[in-house]
């Protein structure tokens, strides 16, 4: 299978020295001493144009969260109603997953820091749109469920391009630390933005959440901007670019099931979120099993149990970066994974519960890591695009699917066995994967 790049030549240069990238005969800097070696490996954020990408991630992290905060926030402040919170929900699922399919398509076809800079225009325009119809107090549950609908379809199309754009960016050695310091950024911003959004809820109100998020995108764009050109790199993808249909979409399809190393990965990933996400049973447990201590500061601790473990992994992300075969760290991460939220399952003890939550979500951060790499150097330029799309649907669909099926399990079986069950599947159905598919944990890049 060929390779994302054979060179680091194909790194795309600014005019600053410290845009190129390594040259073709510069050896690999040695390993880093002492303790450098366990923390985060920070060599990517060397090159600017990377940087720059980085940094943007890094504003809108907390930005997004504002308003992922903001609207369910004022839905439930109109209705008083939780199902209506659910239904907006689902209002920006499927606008995501057309978008992020076929901007997949499109990021393969065209530059992608062309369509980052529009598709972030669009996202900061309705950031603007929900202030003014915060501040004007229009109260419309319909007009906050169109602009979800619109800004997730402006999402759907960016992060492709933003996540394709990464191996134009970085050497190819050095894109599972680039992924790492991506999904720090953002399970950081999971944390912050929610606690930040309470903290300024009562100081400044809601519109003004809004108001942040949009000029947080302003940074974004800056940032974006200054990036490098990246058109496509071979003339096949310009000469398709005036297609750009659900033909291509097909294709990418059918390249990933031609492709047993990316399809092993999105399958692994697929089985981790959909048996092993057991976020909907968390007020259950809360309220029941972890109430003598608090309902309420229970909840709090089990929804941010996995992100502050990821965030954790990624700042010790020296320890697995620079490991080469990905293929068998995806392969313990999501078995690690199941074996750690089936702890959760069988936790009496609310530290304990947080403890195996917490180990999940490092496994979660080392898996994302290298599922992310395999899509960057596995692929072809040219299918890049659409291999980051498939990968946002899965991550977007796979947790809410996760939701219904615990959702049902919990209420047949009850809400700690059917976490428990569901942490076994993942170990026994990843395991099997490695079994059936040797190529796949042999992998390296």
């Amino acid at each position: 299978m060929e390779t994302a790049r054979s060179s680091d030549d194909d790194i795309e240069p600014t005019a600053a020295d410290d845009d190129a990238p390594l040259g073709a005969g510069d050896t690999a800097p040695p390993p880093r001493p002492g303790w450098r070696r366990w923390v985060m490996d920070t060599r990517p954020l060397r090159h600017r144009p990377f940087r720059r990408l980085w940094s943007s991630t890094t504003v809108t992290a907390i930005g997004s969260q504002l308003t992922a905060v903001a609207v369910p926030k004022q839905i439930y402040d109109i209705t008083g109603s939780s199902a209506w919170v659910g239904y907006a929900s689902f209002a920006g699922l499927l606008p995501l997953v057309v978008f992020a399919l076929w901007g997949g398509v499109v990021a393969d076809r065209m530059d992608r820091r062309t369509l980052m800079l529009v598709t972030n225009v669009g996202i900061a325009i309705t950031s603007v749109l929900f202030w003014a119809q915060s501040f004007a107090g229009l109260d419309s549950v319909a007009l906050l469920m169109v602009l979800l609908a619109v800004q997730q379809g402006f999402f759907g199309m960016n992060s492709p391009a933003r996540s394709a754009s990464v191996a134009r960016l970085v050497p190819a050695d050095e894109l599972p630390a680039a992924g790492a310091l991506q999904s720090t950024v953002a399970q950081t911003g999971m944390i912050l933005g929610p606690l930040l959004a309470g903290a300024l809820i009562p100081v400044l109100g809601l519109p003004a959440l809004y108001l942040i998020d949009a000029v947080a995108l302003c940074v974004t764009l800056w940032a974006v901007w200054r990036l490098p050109a990246l058109p496509p790199l071979t003339e096949g993808a310009t000469g398709g670019a005036r297609r750009g249909g659900w033909r291509d979409v097909a294709d990418g399809f059918r390249y990933i099931a031609a492709h047993r190393i990316l399809l092993m990965s999105f399958l692994a990933d697929i089985i981790a979120m959909v048996f092993g996400m057991p976020r909907a049973l968390f007020p259950q447990l809360a309220a029941h099993t972890y109430a003598p201590w608090g309902e309420g500061f229970a909840l709090g601790l089990l929804f941010a149990a996995i992100p502050l473990g990821a965030v954790a992994g990624g700042l010790l992300s020296g320890t697995f970066s620079r490991a080469r075969r990905h293929g068998l760290m995806v392969i313990a991460a999501v078995v690690a994974w199941g074996v750690a939220i089936t702890g959760f399952g069988f936790s009496l003890n609310l530290w304990w519960a947080v403890a195996f939550l917490a180990l999940a979500g490092v496994a979660d951060m080392v898996s994302m890591v290298f599922r992310g790499t395999i899509l960057q150097a596995a692929a072809t330029d040219d299918m890049r695009g659409r291999m980051q799309g498939v990968f946002t649907v899965v991550v977007a669909g796979g947790p809410r699917i996760a939701d219904l099926l615990h959702g049902t399990a919990g209420s047949l079986l009850g809400a700690r066995a059917a976490v428990a069950a569901g942490g076994l599947l993942v170990a026994v159905g990843t395991l099997g994967l490695a079994v059936a598919v040797p190529a796949f944990r042999r992998y390296t890049p």
